[in-house]
């Protein structure tokens, strides 16, 4: 009996050593997982510096350091960041332990204080810690009372979808509109009054740009309303694109969105290409023609028109002649009549040697062969044929010139 209640105690005592050991070699552990932030000073005015210690952080963790107003460690930031001196911040790497050291200038925030120095990971696990600070000199105002039951929306359907559709002039690039409509309801005890919801576009790996959309109406505690959001694209974007909707701090819903690329842009570009080129060479033809030499009749009485091609020539008009008479066609060609007048030259056409016509007889011998017409042996000296037959001379006939 004694035997088994001293194993028993002997059972005991060991397993109070290895709790004792346990939570002492734990201790030290959990501390340090949580992280925590030191200040050297609790009040500074702006302008000064202020070395902020951390311990207990992620190893070769991004932080950032800003001071916020309107804040408290209890409550944290409830503004966000849009309550801190952001052009003022300091960011900062935690070393292999988790610790860092960095001075940080002291600036006034956008919001009255309460304010603190937030300290924040940037990236990875989430984790924040908000140690009490004063800024001297700055304005002081009690922390605002939260609405009841504000910001309890929540989607109550999943069918979120997106309305509307392009027309003519998003087909040439103009800024592609849709409405973002998703189902709501209010869980808290409070009526939501004309709530401000932040709609977002993300292309590819790029993030949201969020811009604020106010709906006008009411929900009461325990109802349902639908909410429709406008949503604009810039001009002649095409992709796929990823609209989000968030309220407060919490993302409602995402809803894919696939624009098709403005096919008009593209036909515009081609015609271009084709009608300017085209354009351009009928300009330098007509430049070089301009400026190209001219030659002959051409270079004295400007430009010559060029003949039309495939035309048929112009006929001259038949000029009218009357028979002279046989003492004028004895003459010679183009001889002047006896009232001054020009005697007009038929033209001869154009025979082949198969295709001439047989020569004509000579005329027979004048009546009175002592009488020729004058200007016979004229003619025949100067190679004009001869009109009259030949005959004998007699005494009474002249002579004629040039023959002996």
């Amino acid at each position: 009996m004694r035997t088994g209640r001293s194993v028993v105690a002997a059972v005991a005592a060991a397993v109070a050593t290895a709790v004792l050991l346990l939570g002492v070699g734990a201790g030290p552990g959990s501390a340090a997982e949580k992280p925590a932030v030191t200040l050297s000073k609790s009040e500074a005015g702006k302008g000064g510096e202020l070395t902020v210690r951390g311990s207990g952080w992620r190893p070769e963790a991004l932080l950032m350091l800003l001071i916020c107003g309107e804040a408290s460690p209890a409550a944290g930031v409830p503004g966000g960041t849009n309550s801190c001196a952001n052009a003022d911040g300091r960011a900062v790497t935690t070393d292999a332990e988790g610790r860092f050291t960095r001075v940080l200038e002291v600036a006034e925030p956008p919001k009255p204080c309460p304010c603190v120095v937030h300290v924040a990971t940037v990236q990875g696990r989430q984790a924040a810690v908000d140690a009490e600070f004063r800024v001297a000199g700055h304005p002081v105002a009690p922390l605002p009372k939260p609405a009841p039951d504000a910001g309890r929306l929540a989607v109550m359907r999943s069918d979120v979808r997106l309305e509307g559709s392009g027309s003519l002039l998003t087909w040439f690039g103009a800024p592609e509109s849709r409405r973002v409509v998703l189902k709501l309801g209010n869980l808290g005890t409070a009526p939501v009054v004309d709530p401000v919801f932040q709609v977002g576009t993300s292309h590819g790996v790029f993030s949201p740009l969020w811009e604020e959309r106010r709906w006008r109406g009411t929900i009461g505690p325990g109802k349902e309303a639908e909410v429709a959001l406008d949503v604009t694209l810039p001009a002649g974007a095409y992709g796929d694109y990823l609209v989000s909707v968030k309220y407060g701090t919490t993302v409602m819903a995402a809803q894919p969105w696939g624009v098709d690329r403005p096919w008009g842009v593209v036909l515009f570009w081609v015609l271009a290409a084709v009608v300017v080129p085209a354009g351009l060479f009928r300009a330098g033809l007509a430049v070089v023609d301009r400026l190209r030499p001219r030659t002959g009749a051409g270079a004295a009485g400007g430009r010559r028109r060029a003949p039309a091609r495939h035309r048929t020539a112009r006929q001259k008009a038949p000029v009218k002649t009357t028979d002279p008479g046989p003492s004028a066609r004895a003459g010679a060609g183009g001889a002047e009549e006896p009232d001054g007048g020009p005697t007009a030259v038929l033209p001869l056409p154009w025979f082949t040697p198969d295709s001439a016509p047989a020569p004509r007889p000579a005329p027979p011998p004048p009546t009175f062969p002592h009488k020729q017409p004058p200007g016979t042996y004229e003619q025949a000296a100067h190679g004009h044929a001869q009109v009259s037959a030949p005959h004998e001379s007699t005494a009474d006939s002249p002579t004629p010139k040039g023959n002996p």
